[in-house]
C-alpha cells in the first residue's frame, strides 16, 4: 500500500454495497473492435496495474475515431475481429499493457499496512461492487485517452478479462476512439473464471484528509498478473509496426513478464517504431529486482528513443542529484536515446538531448490533485515528437497539458479540457524562478542551453538562448486550434 496526501476539491461519497453483481457477460470483450463509433465523452484517470496506480490523463474534445480495414499485411490466419482491430493504416501511439480499472472511493481510513490485513480489506471491498460512478479507466488508458484527445491516432495492446470491468474498459475506449489490440491468443488462455484471467482492479482509497491509499490483487502475487502470456502475436507484432511510437512504463512489468516486454521492445527497434518508456516509481525497485527484471530495465534505457523521468526517479537511476547531469549520464549510456526527459512538478521539465538543453518552467495554478499530471505530460510530448515541434515548445505544451490536468478534481473523465489547456497558454503565466534555473545550468559543458522566459531580456547569461513564451504559444495554438476543428493535428 502506498499512501501520499494531494487536495482534492469535493470529497466522494462513501463507499456502499451496490447491487451491480459481477456475473460473465454474454460476450468476450476481447472480440470487441475498438473503436466501435467516434463519441466524443470524458477522460480516463491515473492507473493501477498491479501495484500502484498512477497513470496518464487529459481531457480534451476526442477526435473521431480511426477506421478499422481488414488489412493483415503478413498473410497469418487469425480471427477476422483480431484483424480488424489492428487494421488502422497509421496508429500514432500504441500503449504496451497496464490495462486497468481504477475504483475511488472515500474511506474513514485507510487500509492497515500489514500484508494479511489489507488482504482481507481488498477481499472485503471486494464482495460488494461500488456503483459505476466511483469506476474510472486507468493504467495506460490514460496516456492513450491523452493523446487521442489531443488529435493522436491511439491502440492499447493489453488484456482486460470477461467480466463487467472488461466490458467497461472497453467501452471508455470505444467512446473515446481508441482501439483495443488484445495480446492475448487462444492458446494462451487460462481459464476465464480464473482470477489471473480477470481485469485488473485497482482500489483508490481516499481518507478525510484527503491521502491516497492504491490497494490491489498484484499487490499480493509474485509473478506479474499475466504471466501465463509469453509472446506476441502476430496481431501485437501488426500493431507495433503500424506506430510510429510505442509507449512503455514500469507498470507493465506488474503484468507482463520481463521477456514478454523485452520481445515487444526488440520488435518495436527491428521494425523502426519510437520507444518511449517511463520507468515512475518501479524503476528503483526494478533495478534492484529479479536478475530478468534487472536486464529488461536496462534494455528498456538503452534501446529506447525517448526517456521520461521525475528528477527523484533519474537521480534514482544514475546516483546524480542534477537532473541535467543525470539526463546526459542516461544519453551517454544508451544506444538509440535521443531525448531525456526530466519532469520536475512545479518547477517546470528539461530535455536534454547529445547537443542541446532544453529548460521550461511551469505553468502557474491552483492545484487541485495532480494524480495523473505525469501521464498527460507524456501524451503532449508524443505530440511534439511525432510533429517535429521545436524541442522547447515541447515542453511548453507538455507542461500546460500536465498543468490543466492539475486544476482538475481527480482525473479519468474528469482531467481538463482542450480548451483549459488553450486558457493557460493564452494566460502565459508561468513559474519563473531564475535562481534555481540559473543555478542548475551553470558551469554546464554545452552552447546549446534554449530556456522558455515570459520576456526576453538582452544581456542575459550569453551561454542561455531565451525564447519568449508569447512565441511559443503563438506557434502552438494554431496547431491545437486546427486540432479542435479537424479531429486530428496538423502536420
Amino acid at each position: 500500500m502506498h499512501n501520499y496526501t494531494v487536495t482534492l476539491k469535493s470529497p466522494l461519497p462513501y463507499h456502499a454495497p451496490s447491487s451491480h453483481p459481477i456475473f460473465s457477460l454474454p460476450l468476450n470483450p476481447r472480440q470487441f473492435v475498438l473503436p466501435l463509433s467516434p463519441q466524443k465523452t470524458g477522460g480516463s484517470i491515473y492507473h493501477n496495474p498491479v501495484f500502484i496506480c498512477k497513470g496518464t490523463q487529459l481531457s480534451v474534445p476526442s477526435h473521431g475515431s480511426a477506421s478499422l480495414g481488414p488489412s493483415n499485411g503478413n498473410g497469418a490466419a487469425v480471427h477476422d475481429w483480431k484483424v480488424r482491430s489492428v487494421g488502422i493504416e497509421n496508429i500514432d501511439v500504441a500503449t504496451l499493457g497496464n490495462l486497468c480499472v481504477d475504483i475511488v472511493l472515500n474511506v474513514p481510513k485507510l487500509p492497515p499496512r500489514s500484508r494479511e490485513a489489507r488482504f482481507a480489506y481488498m477481499q472485503e471491498l471486494s464482495k460488494s461492487p461500488p456503483d459505476k460512478k466511483y469506476w474510472e479507466a486507468g493504467g495506460n488508458c490514460n496516456m492513450a485517452i491523452a493523446a487521442a484527445r489531443l488529435g493522436l491516432h491511439c491502440a492499447t495492446i493489453g488484456h482486460v478479462g470477461d467480466e463487467i470491468y472488461g466490458q467497461f474498459l472497453l467501452d471508455v475506449l470505444r467512446e473515446e476512439g481508441i482501439s483495443m489490440v488484445g495480446m492475448s491468443e487462444d492458446g494462451d488462455i487460462v481459464d476465464s473464471s480464473n482470477a489471473s484471467y480477470e481485469t485488473l482492479l485497482c482500489w483508490v482509497l481516499v481518507d478525510p484528509l484527503q491521502r491516497h491509499g492504491f490497494c490491489s490483487r498484484a499487490d499480493f502475487c509474485k509473478d506479474p498478473a499475466f504471466s501465463w502470456m509469453s509472446k506476441l502475436s502476430e496481431e501485437v507484432k501488426m500493431a507495433i509496426k503500424l506506430s510510429k511510437i510505442l509507449f512503455c512504463n514500469g507498470y507493465g512489468f506488474d503484468e507482463l513478464s520481463p521477456a514478454l516486454i523485452m520481445l515487444a521492445l526488440d520488435y518495436a527497434v527491428e521494425v523502426g517504431t519510437s520507444v518511449f518508456f517511463d520507468p515512475g516509481p518501479r524503476g528503483k525497485s526494478l533495478l534492484t529486482g529479479t536478475p530478468e527484471e534487472r536486464q529488461a530495465l536496462s534494455h528498456l534505457l538503452k534501446m529506447s528513443d525517448v526517456l521520461l523521468l521525475t528528477s527523484d526517479e533519474a537521480e534514482s537511476l544514475t546516483g546524480i542529484g542534477n537532473p541535467i547531469l543525470a539526463g546526459q549520464e542516461l544519453l551517454k549510456n544508451g544506444i538509440r536515446t535521443k531525448w531525456v526527459i526530466i519532469k520536475m512538478g512545479s518547477r517546470g521539465s528539461i530535455l536534454v538531448t547529445m547537443s542541446s538543453i532544453s529548460c521550461a518552467p511551469a505553468f502557474k495554478v491552483n492545484v487541485i490533485d495532480t494524480v495523473g499530471c505525469g501521464d498527460s505530460f507524456v501524451a503532449a510530448i508524443a505530440f511534439g515528437y511525432i510533429h517535429n515541434i521545436p524541442l522547447v515548445n515541447t515542453l511548453a505544451i507538455a507542461n500546460a497539458v500536465g498543468a490543466a490536468t492539475a486544476m482538475g478534481c481527480g482525473a479519468g473523465r474528469n482531467v481538463a479540457t482542450l480548451e483549459k489547456v488553450i486558457e493557460l497558454m493564452r494566460a502565459s503565466n508561468i513559474n519563473e524562478d531564475d535562481e534555481f534555473w540559473n543555478e542548475l545550468v551553470k558551469d554546464m559543458d554545452t552552447g546549446g542551453i534554449t530556456f522558455l522566459s515570459k520576456m526576453v531580456i538582452n544581456g542575459r547569461n550569453n551561454q542561455v538562448n531565451h525564447v519568449a513564451l508569447q512565441k511559443v504559444v503563438s506557434e502552438l495554438l494554431p496547431k491545437l486550434k486546427d486540432n479542435r476543428l479537424e479531429g486530428k493535428v496538423a502536420s
